[in-house]
This record gives C-alpha cells, structure tokens and sequence, in this order.
C-alpha cells in the first residue's frame, strides 16, 4: 500500500540529487560575522605561534646586570674585558665590596657578581637561580669560560636560591598564568552570559564587583596550592594572595573593557595581549636578559611579566624590587575599570537618546 504525505507533513527542503538547498544552508550559516570570526581566530593561532617561536626558539643573553668586585687597580681593567665579549652578553659594572654585591643581588638591581682574588687564582660567582635557573646557569657558563681560558678557577655561590620544589624556578611564572587565566576567562563568561557590553553603568558595576571577588579568591587559593599546599613557593602567603588577586582583577577588568568598546571581539584582544604578546615576554622560561630586545621591551609592561617578576621577588628576593610591577597591574586595574563604566555609561546614554519604536 502506498503510503502518501499528509497535509501537515512539511516538504523536504533537499532531494539527495539537489545540491541547492545544501548550499542555501551553507550561505546563512556562514554569515559576514561568523567569517570575520573565523579569519580572526586564524589571525591569533598565526600570532601564538609566531611570538612564542619568536621568543623562546633562541635564547641570547644580552646586557645582563653583572657587578665586579676588585681591586681599584685591576677593577676597570676587568670591566673593560666583560663589555668587549661578543655579543655584549654582560652590562659590567664595579661593586665596592661583596657585601654590596650580594645586597645588589637581592635587591634585584643585578643578575650576578664575580669577586676577583687578587691573591689567589680562584674566584668567586655570586648567582641567584631564584630570578630564573637558565640566566643562572647562563651566568655560570660564560664566566667559567673566561676563568678557564685566563688559567683561574671559580666558585659558584647561589645568594638566593630557588626551592628544590620549584623547578627551574618556574612555578611563580605558572601561577601567574593561571591568575591571567582566571581573569579573563571570568570576564568572557560574564559576556557570554549575559551580553559582551552590559546595558549600563549599574551592571558594569556589579560585572566589576564580581571580578574581584573572583580575584580574592582565585589569588587566595593560588597562594595557597603554589605554597602551603605543593610547597613550590616559599615567602609570604598574604604577600601572594594579595598579588594574585591584583592580577586576576587588572586582567579581568582589562578584558571587561576590551569587550565594553569592541564587544565579543574584545576576547580576542584580550587574549593577544595576555597570552601572545604576554606569557612569551614574561620572563617565566627564560628571563628577560635572555629574550629578543621587543620582547624584552613590552614584557615588564604586561600583567604576566609584571606578576612573574612580583611573585619571584616575594618569593626568593624578600618582596625587594616589587614596587614597580605593582604599579605596572595597578595601572591595569585602574585603567580597566574607568573604560569599562566609561564605556557602560555612553552606551547607556546612546540607548536612552534613540527614539522609541512606534507601537503596533
């Protein structure tokens, strides 16, 4: 028995030989928008590869801090000798004492000292792997090379060392990431869920009240597994959570007011700026002497490079050298949270000034 339509049975928009209403599909999935979309998402991968490739493939120290201490007579001799090596891998410059050299250290002011024995043929290194384990033992290498090649022999001491549980002294670089990730990851979310620029300057304010709320406890609880937990970190745990919840909120705030201008586009900005331009340039893998000179210009300016630098002086430099980071992610912070109610604000004016819509 042949079984025939209903009336209410709707026809099938494509027969298996009919291509047209396949290609109909196609046209309104792929709209103007979604293909911005795509080609923008192309244009980040592109970037990712090319700064993290850009950054990292080929390390060189250049201009490293490095403090000498000698006698007057042989001090600017051995200064003249670091600043003539190829490639200017060192920014010598004389020291009054050991003392002096190892407070210099710990203020983070140099990368490391040599401590000539003007009475012996064996000196002495001051390093400190806490700032980052490759530039320690970059230091090690040319200077044993030096020392080899003149007949002397050196000493190697670590002024402030990273923990045994912080391998290549990179969990502060890590957990700094993570803080950058919560930041913006909570700032897409509020878009997401409830539009990427809010109505109004009321529902700005609460997207920013719920950001740092985010931000203490995502700092407090960041502190705590890198610290107590793993025992990665030593230094203060406040010190930590306080850090942490400054950077979580300067990136998330930095993304609410990205997306505030520029809409759902503002994600991918925000993710340019903390992740690709960012994490490569943050000294975390390799620090800052060790990277390409842009990325060693824009690291100390971005929130993972800021962080990375505050949380290994809070852990391995007694919180010295700190202050300057600070103000780097409060300046994010701050510069966040006036576009994002800026922005709320002239949208709302906008909204409240266009005519309403005549009534059927």
């Amino acid at each position: 028995m042949t079984q025939t339509a209903g009336a209410g049975t709707p026809p099938s928009p494509r027969g298996p030989g009919d291509p047209h209403g396949f290609l109909a599909e196609v046209k309104d999935a792929v709209t103007p928008r979604a293909t911005l979309l795509v080609l923008g998402v192309i244009a980040l991968q592109l970037l990712f590869i090319a700064s993290y490739v850009g950054a990292l493939h080929e390390p060189e120290p250049k201009d490293i801090p490095f403090g000498v201490v000698a006698p007057p007579a042989a001090a600017g001799q051995a200064v003249n000798r670091l600043e003539q090596l190829p490639g200017s891998p060192l920014d010598p410059r004389t020291v009054a004492d050991e003392a002096t050299a190892r407070q210099q250290i710990l203020d983070r002011e140099t990368d490391g000292a040599l401590i000539l024995d003007p009475g012996g043929s064996r000196d002495t290194l001051l390093v400190a792997s806490g700032g980052g384990t490759a530039l320690a033992t970059t230091l090690e290498n040319l200077v044993t090379r030096l020392e080899r090649a003149e007949g002397r022999t050196l000493r190697t001491v670590d002024v402030a060392p990273a923990s045994p549980q912080d391998f290549n002294a990179l969990s502060s670089f890590y957990v700094v990431i993570g803080w950058c990730v919560g930041g913006y990851l909570c700032a897409s979310i509020l878009a997401i869920s409830t539009g990427a620029r809010p109505a109004n300057p009321r529902r700005a304010a609460i997207r920013l009240l719920v950001m740092a709320l985010v931000a203490v406890a995502g700092g407090l609880g960041g502190a705590v597994i890198a610290g107590p937990v793993l025992g990665a970190l030593p230094g203060s745990v406040a010190a930590l959570w306080g850090l942490g919840a400054l950077v979580t909120f300067a990136v998330g705030a930095a993304t609410l007011a990205l997306q505030g201008l520029f809409g759902i586009i503002g994600i991918g900005l925000a993710i340019l700026l903390v992740v690709i331009a960012g994490n490569p340039s943050a000294g975390g893998a390799f620090p800052l002497p060790m990277l390409p000179p842009f990325w060693k210009a824009i690291g100390p300016a971005l929130p993972p490079g800021a962080g990375t630098w505050a949380a290994r002086s809070i852990a391995y430099f007694r919180g010295n050298g700190i202050t300057g980071s600070l103000l780097v992610l409060s300046a994010w912070a701050a510069a966040g949270v006036v576009i994002t109610m800026l922005a709320a604000r002239l949208r709302h004016g906008h909204s409240a000034q266009e005519p309403a819509a005549p009534a059927p």
